[in-house]
């Protein structure tokens, strides 16, 4: 039996791998056009597909029959092929969303609720507000009664959904709104699951919101729509499980620290040991540039090295998978700090200052480096959510494996 994903587009997609790790059967990735949609549905290369951004509602006139659901909430992510070719629309994100909202603890009941965007993931997610016994709940468009330019009318809002694209790999870095404006936001959902913080979220965090990414949200309608592929019960248990691997096999491993203190053979060791791919951004600074690094100080100055240092890292770090060895003055420029923090856990790798060496380095050799790492040590403590001390390569490399479970 062949299921699948329908959308576009899906290079981001994890389902794959949570389908792989729930069932036995082949899942494959149906990136169509509108154009090609139509013929798709009607071919029969599918049992079962998932669909996601931009066919949720536009599959819905191939269906012979919805679900209950499915049709009170006018979208349909699930679509099954019956024993005489016609097909059948249901809608499982409903039993993700609400198992999103379940997990973070937050209570929406009585609470305003405002929604990002119109399309069919959003008329799930007030379906499930509704449900819960929400209070108000507004829908935000880009068009209509409630947009973008009347958008003060609810700074009083304290419950916050994305369910737009905004944010999502490639495109990262941005966030539909500023939620610094919501003055009374306790919670905010991202549907987006990569990168794992979105700016969305990102924007959150700092404001001491509750900030939830739709992992949980995918793992939990895989669950639901896996067992209606195969007619097999699946415990709920295994819904976190799957999010955990998906989340330590997708995240990136940042080493920060001082020049000098082995983050390149470091996260050599541990890109070997973990089977990840190893990206040095001074490396790539200097493939990118065409010149070596002393070169670039000594010819363009530092400030031109750490545009170009923001410039690679903002590249990489929205990937997903990779161990990456960070310069050691990545801290020194604010704006580096929510590009790690989108998609990677930074680990900070210590060693002895007198055991530093210096060549090739210029700041290294132009400054005293203890009055470098004083200078550095509060961006270094505040950027790491893991420390290790180096202790030798491979020593520390499966010491890092170990302590983030890789």
């Amino acid at each position: 039996m062949i299921f699948g994903l329908l959308g576009n587009p899906l290079g981001h997609s994890f389902s794959p791998k949570i389908h792989g790790m729930l069932g036995s059967y082949e899942y494959r990735l149906f990136e169509k056009t509108p154009e090609e949609l139509e013929t798709f549905l009607r071919s029969g290369e599918f049992d079962g597909i998932n669909v996601t951004i931009p066919y949720k509602k536009d599959v819905i006139p191939y269906c012979a029959e919805l679900s209950r659901q499915a049709a009170a909430i006018g979208s349909v992510n699930t679509v099954l092929r019956r024993a005489d070719g016609t097909l059948y629309g249901d809608n499982t994100d409903y039993c993700g969303f609400s198992y999103m909202i379940r997990k973070s603890g937050v209570s929406v009941q009585g609470k305003k609720c405002v929604i990002f965007g119109s399309g069919g993931a959003s008329l799930t997610v007030r379906a499930v507000l509704t449900d819960l016994g929400a209070g108000q709940i507004v829908t935000v468009s880009r068009s209509g009664e409630n947009n973008y330019g009347n958008l003060p009318a609810h700074f009083d809002a304290e419950i916050l959904v994305n369910a737009t694209p905004v944010g999502m790999y490639p495109e990262t870095g941005r966030s539909v709104v500023d939620l610094s404006l919501f003055t009374r936001g306790r919670a905010a959902f991202d549907l987006v699951y990569n990168p794992a913080r979105t700016e969305f979220l990102r924007q959150a965090m700092t404001l001491g919101m509750t900030a939830v990414n739709g992992l949980s949200m995918l793992v939990a309608q895989a669950k639901r729509t896996s067992e209606l592929f195969t007619g097999t019960p699946i415990e709920d248990r295994r819904i976190d499980e799957i999010a955990g691997i998906i989340q330590r096999q997708t995240q990136n491993v940042a080493l920060i620290g001082m020049p000098g203190c082995g983050k390149t053979s470091v996260g050599k060791a541990l890109a070997k040991a973990t089977g990840r791919q190893f990206v040095d951004i001074d490396e790539q600074i200097v493939q990118f540039s065409g010149k070596s690094i002393p070169e670039i100080f000594a010819q363009d100055g530092e400030e031109r090295f750490r545009m170009l240092e923001t410039a690679v890292l903002e590249q990489y770090a929205k990937q997903s998978g990779l161990v990456i060895a960070c310069g050691g003055g990545v801290v020194t420029r604010q704006r580096n700090l929510p590009l790690l923090r989108q998609n990677s856990v930074t680990v900070w790798l210590q060693r002895a200052v007198a055991e530093l060496p210096t060549d090739g380095r210029p700041l290294s050799r132009q400054q005293d480096l203890q009055t470098m790492y004083e200078q550095r040590l509060p961006l270094y403590t505040a950027w790491a959510e893991h420390t290790v001390q180096n202790a030798g390569v491979e020593q520390t490399a499966q010491q890092i494996k170990k302590e983030l479970q890789l």
